[in-house]
């Protein structure tokens, strides 16, 4: 899988597009808005997928700590990220 985040980090109701490159997991590729692409592991839950996030460094050198994100699809179709509870 591969996750597109438009910004250079994730964050609460962020917009996330996925496409499924026919790999079944569990890793997969989190690309940044600022060009940064990490490995991730990724797995399905129900209507949800959970994302680990490692550390990384923005494409301006910010220092982003590893986070778990849920990604959860919208009515509207739209893929977005939120915390685990």
């Amino acid at each position: 899988m591969r996750f597109t985040f438009p910004h250079s980090h994730a964050f609460p109701g962020g917009r996330v597009v996925i496409e499924d490159d026919g790999n079944g997991g569990p890793s997969g590729l989190v690309e940044f808005g600022d060009g940064v692409t990490v490995i991730s592991e990724w797995r399905l839950a129900g209507d949800v997928i959970y994302l680990i996030i490692p550390a990384y460094r923005t494409g301006r050198g910010t220092e982003v700590a590893a986070r778990n994100w849920i990604v959860a699809q919208r009515k509207s179709g739209e893929w977005r990220s939120q915390p685990p509870p």
